[in-house]
């Protein structure tokens, strides 16, 4: 490793640290698998299927959960992207899910950001729910060309309607991620977070 590598490596692994001891008394492991395809339909606007498949311990109440979204993406500018999506969430044991999401992203060098709105219609609930979720995360290159990064975020959500009455509203959750990625061309990029 290149000594002009080692303070973005250190601050990435700083920034994984802080993100992880904030929630470690409330971790939960989970396995994601999460493919998707995304096709350019003009020079600022694509389409994108994604499907997820997240494997969940359920002795802590968290059901396995399979979706598909279909995503329409705009790009405003070099810095940020505006994108809507669909997508319908099957839990095990229930409470399957239809959402509507909108949001917005951005990267500014090393840093990401994103704000998504969610419009969430569940299974023998009463009636929809709204959560917006605010992302923050770094991307740091680990090596030359640029391939190979380490990624870190956390993001929280915001409950501003729970889909049933009586339901948890305000902060409701925070989900921090770390890991690495390799872009093994411009059409494929590999992950693990």
């Amino acid at each position: 490793m290149k000594p002009a590598i080692l303070p973005k490596l250190m601050l990435g692994l700083s920034l994984a640290a802080m993100t992880t001891a904030a929630h470690a008394a409330d971790d939960a492991f989970e396995v994601w698998l999460n493919p998707s395809i995304e096709y350019d339909l003009s020079k600022h606007d694509s389409i994108e299927l994604e499907t997820a498949q997240r494997f969940r311990s359920a002795s802590d109440g968290r059901a396995d959960t399979y979706f598909v979204r279909a995503w329409l993406h705009h790009d405003l500018n070099e810095t940020f992207t505006l994108s809507g999506a669909l997508d319908q969430r099957e839990n095990d044991g229930g409470f399957d899910e239809v959402r509507m999401t909108q949001q917005l992203s951005g990267k500014h060098g090393y840093i990401r950001t994103r704000v998504r709105l969610e419009e969430r219609w569940v299974e023998d609930q009463s009636r929809m729910g709204f959560r917006i979720r605010p992302r923050l995360g770094v991307v740091v290159p680990i090596n030359d060309s640029g391939d190979w990064s380490f990624r870190t975020d956390a993001e929280l959500f915001l409950t501003v309607r729970s889909t049933s009455k009586g339901g948890q509203d305000g902060l409701t959750g925070l989900r921090t991620q770390f890991g690495v990625a390799h872009d093994v061309n411009d059409k494929l990029s590999l992950s693990l977070t």
